[in-house]
């Protein structure tokens, strides 16, 4: 799943690919901003992700399902 979060006074979003469920990051997201200090999320190469909840803009989960390429898909 695609995650996409804005970062208060940059100009890039940070754009990560997570194992998590939709669930499971929005239980996280939610845990942050009700006073954790930051939000730690995994993504998909087990790489940690840490943003201080303060400079938190907006957080975008994107759907599970992934787009199919390729012949096989018609």
């Amino acid at each position: 799943m695609d995650i996409t979060i804005g970062v208060q006074n940059q100009t890039r979003e940070l754009v990560l690919e997570s194992d998590q469920s939709a669930d499971e990051v929005a239980a996280l997201v939610t845990e942050a901003l009700a006073g954790k200090p930051a939000l730690e999320l995994l993504d998909s190469r087990g790489r940690r992700v840490i943003i201080p909840t303060a400079s938190i803009g907006y957080v975008e989960i994107g759907s599970e399902a992934k787009g199919r390429v390729g012949f096989g898909t018609i």
